[in-house]
């Protein structure tokens, strides 16, 4: 009996190699880029480290499936380098000798994509699952809001075009008074003692007869 029970221990890893293959249908390779990331800070990969990256895996799986089932041995890392690269793959919890399609994998991943990242002080771009886009950056929030950006541009507007009203009303009444002025000098210069010097030219002279035949009488001296 002791015997069986070693044997199913010893054919457990063999098993879990077997459905975790380098360039796999539902197989990963995953690229961790630490001491590029970190600098002095970075941390040694080890098994803890691996084993909290399949804990990771496991709650997205959890996490996007609605399934409590996916524990740490539903993932499998093989083909692990120095440089810290590996591949893994899931098995399904009901059935460990089946894998996880990937497909599901990849969305599992995505939906808890800033959570896996944050676990290992890493992004996008220092932990990458090979065939897996990078996540979009969230849009930059202004400072201000935007209702608050769009009044301040209709006040300015606003208050330009009250601007431009006040001026050229002024210079247009300015305008009006130089006018005015010309104008009075104008009349100012006509008239003289109250008697326009225009009607007076425009008079002939009147002849009194009293004096009439004075002028004759000394034409005819």
């Amino acid at each position: 009996m002791l015997a069986r029970v070693l044997l199913a221990l010893s054919l457990v890893p063999a098993l879990a190699l077997a459905l975790c293959q380098p360039d796999g249908q539902d197989a990963y390779k995953v690229r961790l880029s630490i001491k590029t990331a970190l600098g002095a800070n970075a941390y040694e990969w080890n098994e803890s480290e691996q084993f909290l990256f399949r804990a990771t895996l496991a709650f997205a799986m959890r996490k996007y499936t609605g399934q409590e089932t996916f524990n740490v041995s539903s993932v499998i890392v093989c083909d692990e380098t120095p440089r810290v690269s590996f591949w893994f793959v899931v098995t399904n919890p009901n059935d460990t000798a089946t894998l996880i399609p990937k497909n599901a994998v990849e969305e599992a991943i995505r939906l808890s994509r800033n959570r896996i990242n944050s676990a290992f002080l890493l992004s996008d771009k220092t932990l990458q699952f090979l065939g897996i886009p990078p996540t979009l950056a969230p849009p930059s929030q202004p400072s201000l809001p935007v209702w608050l950006i769009v009044f301040g541009v209709v006040m300015g507007i606003v208050t330009t075009g009250i601007l431009a009203l006040i001026i050229s009303g002024f210079i247009q009444r300015k305008k009006k008074d130089l006018e005015d002025e010309d104008e009075e000098e104008k009349q100012e210069g006509i008239m003289e003692n109250g008697i326009s010097c225009e009607t007076l030219e425009g008079k002939e002279g009147v002849n009194n007869g009293a004096y009439s035949h004075d002028e004759d009488r000394l034409t005819q001296l």
